[in-house]
């Protein structure tokens, strides 16, 4: 039986895809290196702010990183003071995570964005939904690794196998999976079917209130 149910952030609870390219695409201006589309940003999230920084810059012509330091604490720093630049929730999740709470489900997020971040983005997006906010932190290892989704799960007093982890990411269905979780793979996100299931998805979900469904069985 589900009694918790795990969320990734980006691509899974909002679509911040033109979010992330403003702030990149503005600090790469700064330092004279050309824009990147939007769509590129598809590929370049899920592994936290760091990766996501090292990728724009190789793409937009610093081979050799020797401006990630500068751009990646500049990152961190914009998405701190304004992360919700058009970030918009997707359609049928609001009434999904309400009718979870309504069945005594536990809610919680598990994010690769830096921790300030994600828990402005979710307070403005869901207000008191979550019951537990995890963003990236130093003191836990980023996803992949499944330690934040384990702690999560302690934290509810619930098995990991009563818990359902939500992802549009392979990074995502490697840490559902790593954690011993039911992991369902969200097709309204940025990734394809092929990614997710090569990543060892238990099942996939076409849209947010499929999720319920998953839930009952």
């Amino acid at each position: 039986m589900i009694k918790a149910c795990i969320f990734d952030l980006d691509g899974t609870l909002a679509d911040t895809l033109e979010s992330m390219a403003y702030v990149t695409n503005e600090i790469l201006k700064q330092y004279g290196l050309r824009t990147l589309p939007v769509e590129n940003f598809k590929y370049y999230s899920g592994e936290g702010a760091s990766v996501l920084v090292k990728k724009a810059l190789r793409d937009a012509g610093d081979k050799d990183l020797t401006l990630f330091e500068e751009c990646d604490r500049l990152y961190r720093k914009m998405f701190a003071e304004d992360p919700m630049y058009k970030v918009t929730c997707y359609e049928g999740m609001p009434q999904t995570l309400k009718e979870m709470k309504k069945r005594g489900m536990k809610l919680a997020v598990c994010s690769n964005k830096p921790h300030p971040a994600a828990v402005k983005v979710i307070n403005q997006l869901y207000g008191e939904d979550f019951d537990i906010i995890l963003g990236q932190r130093e003191d836990i290892p980023r996803k992949p690794a499944p330690d934040g989704a384990l702690m999560i799960a302690r934290e509810f007093s619930v098995q990991p196998a009563e818990c359902m982890y939500v992802g549009d990411t392979g990074t995502d269905m490697q840490t559902g999976k790593a954690a011993g979780m039911f992991t369902v793979g969200a097709l309204w996100g940025f990734r394809e079917s092929k990614e997710l299931n090569e990543n060892g998805a238990d099942v996939l979900a076409q849209v947010p209130l499929d999720l319920l469904k998953l839930c009952e069985g």
